[in-house]
């Protein structure tokens, strides 16, 4: 069982998800049943926000995008899955108004940016919030990455956002610490995986350890694929990235993490 420690903030000021395989921990897969327990215990733990801005592994545009739409849709945007996945809904509202306000935090910070107003929410969304907030009463607004998936600005991004801190507002940065899918499927892995463990360790180091002040965590999230296993934990760096815009918004060490077994690999969650 995984547990939250009591140094998790009540009131978090982000958090780095690993969100597992696509529709699979709402699906009952018992290769999520740790994920899933985590997820509810995040939110029987934490205050519940007053909204959510989600930055999505699953959503990256040439410049930074925002959802504007007061009843977003559900985008299935997955396949090879049962039926049952495509008929999942999370009807949580948009809020228009913290489009805005992103927006002009962005624009501020001389981040090219521009509001989405047809866009819906991915699952990299609704899933983790399925299992969090299943009353789908908060609104949320989605954040996209950007296509050049640079380290630095993807922190620059979070550093925009934090004009926005305060009043329950969460940032929840979707991804998963482990993303190589030849290597979820690969039989002949071995196991353990000791360089998804030696990445696991150093990404955790890297994000928890006070010793380091923040000009050199800055340095070693920014040069991330010299760290041991990263290229093979991380082939594309699109669900490593949602990381960088979190610590940029907190600008700190991690509050505290936690390390899990989804899909037979180790990946984790950080909080701020």
């Amino acid at each position: 069982m995984i547990t939250l420690g009591a140094d998790v903030p009540e009131q978090p000021a982000a958090i780095y998800l690993s969100h597992g395989g696509g529709p699979l921990p709402v699906l009952g897969d018992p290769d999520h049943l740790e994920l899933v327990e985590h997820l509810r215990n995040i939110a029987a733990t934490i205050r519940k926000p007053s909204a959510i801005i989600v930055v999505s592994a699953h959503w990256e545009e040439p410049v930074a995008t925002i959802t504007a739409q007061r009843s977003p849709p559900i985008i299935y945007d997955y396949y090879g899955f049962p039926e049952e996945s495509y008929s999942i809904q999370y009807p949580a509202p948009g809020a228009p108004e913290i489009a805005d306000r992103i927006q002009a935090a962005l624009a501020g910070c001389g981040i090219d940016n521009r509001l989405d107003r047809e866009r819906g929410f991915d699952h990299g969304l609704y899933i983790p919030l399925l299992l969090m907030y299943p009353d789908a009463d908060i609104p949320c607004v989605q954040l996209s990455l950007l296509r050049s998936l640079d380290a630095a600005d993807h922190m620059h991004l979070g550093e925009a956002l934090a004009r926005l801190a305060g009043n329950g507002l969460l940032v929840l940065g979707s991804g998963f610490s482990f993303h190589n899918l030849r290597e979820f499927f690969n039989a002949d892995t071995v196991v353990p995986d000791l360089q998804n463990q030696a990445f696991e360790d150093w990404l955790i180091d890297t994000c928890s350890n006070p010793s380091l002040d923040e000009r050199e965590r800055t340095e070693r999230l920014q040069r991330w694929d010299q760290a041991p296993g990263a290229r093979y934990c991380h082939p594309r760096e699109d669900h490593l990235m949602p990381l960088h815009v979190c610590y940029g918004f907190a600008g700190r060490a991690c509050s505290t993490h936690a390390e899990l077994t989804i899909m037979k690999k180790k990946a984790s969650t950080f909080f701020w």
